[in-house]
C-alpha cells in the first residue's frame, strides 16, 4: 500500500494566503499598469514573493489572469447567482440577476476592463473569457426557458431574446453606460432595457 499523503493544515493555510496575496497583487498591477507590464516577474515583485513561487501556484501568465478574473467574480458577488435563480418568478429573477452582474462589473472595473482587453489580443485567453461569459448566456437561457414554460413568451422568440439579454448584460455595455452615470443608474438602465426586450419579444411573437 502506498504511503498516505499528508498535508499540514497550517501549511495549506499559508499556501492559500500566499496565493490570495499573489492574485491581489496581480489585480492591482493590471489596474494600475495594464497588461504591458504584466508578467510573472512583475507580479512576484508586487506580491513580494519569488517568481518561482508565482509559477508554482499558477504555472503560466494565462492561468494567473484566469485566477484574477475568477477572484474578481468571487469578491464581486457572483456567488449570489443561485439566490436569484431560486426566485419562482423568472421576471423578478432576471432583474435580480442583472443587479448581480452589474455589481460584479463595477466591483473592480479597472482590472476587469484590462482582462477583457487582454482577451482581444490573446486568442487563448479570449477563449477563457468567452467560456466564462457563456456561463452567463446559459443562465439567461434557463430564465427564458422558464418564461416560455409559463406562457409569457412564444418559443420562437427564446433564442433571439437570450442573445439580446446576453449582450445587454455584458461588461462592455455596462462600462459604456456607466460613463457619466452612477453604477446604480447604469444598472437600472440595463434592467429597464431587459424588461422592454422581454415585452417586445412577447408582442412580436403574439402578432406573428
Amino acid at each position: 500500500m502506498p504511503p498516505r499523503s499528508y498535508r499540514s493544515p497550517v501549511r495549506s493555510a499559508a499556501a492559500g494566503k500566499t496565493r490570495a496575496r499573489i492574485v491581489a497583487a496581480a489585480a492591482r498591477l493590471l489596474r494600475r499598469k495594464g497588461i504591458e507590464e504584466f508578467s510573472l516577474v512583475s507580479v512576484a515583485k508586487s506580491a513580494r514573493v519569488t517568481r518561482l513561487t508565482v509559477y508554482n501556484h499558477f504555472g503560466s501568465r494565462r492561468a494567473l489572469l484566469e485566477a484574477v478574473f475568477d477572484d474578481r467574480a468571487g469578491h464581486g458577488g457572483l456567488h449570489r447567482i443561485p439566490e436569484a435563480m431560486a426566485e419562482p418568478d423568472p421576471h423578478i429573477a432576471l432583474k435580480r440577476l442583472i443587479a448581480i452582474f452589474c455589481e460584479f462589473w463595477s466591483f473592480d472595473q479597472g482590472a476587469i476592463a484590462r482582462l477583457h482587453g487582454v482577451g482581444s489580443s490573446d486568442a487563448q485567453f479570449e477563449d477563457a473569457i468567452r467560456a466564462r461569459n457563456e456561463r452567463r448566456r446559459r443562465i439567461l437561457s434557463v430564465l427564458i426557458g422558464r418564461m416560455t414554460e409559463r406562457g409569457d413568451l412564444r418559443p420562437e422568440a427564446a433564442t433571439d431574446l437570450t442573445d439580446l439579454l446576453f449582450v445587454l448584460t455584458s461588461f462592455s455595455v455596462f462600462a459604456e453606460l456607466s460613463r457619466g452615470r452612477s453604477n446604480d443608474a447604469a444598472c437600472a438602465l440595463v434592467q429597464s432595457s431587459a424588461t422592454d426586450a422581454v415585452k417586445r419579444a412577447w408582442v412580436v411573437g403574439e402578432r406573428g
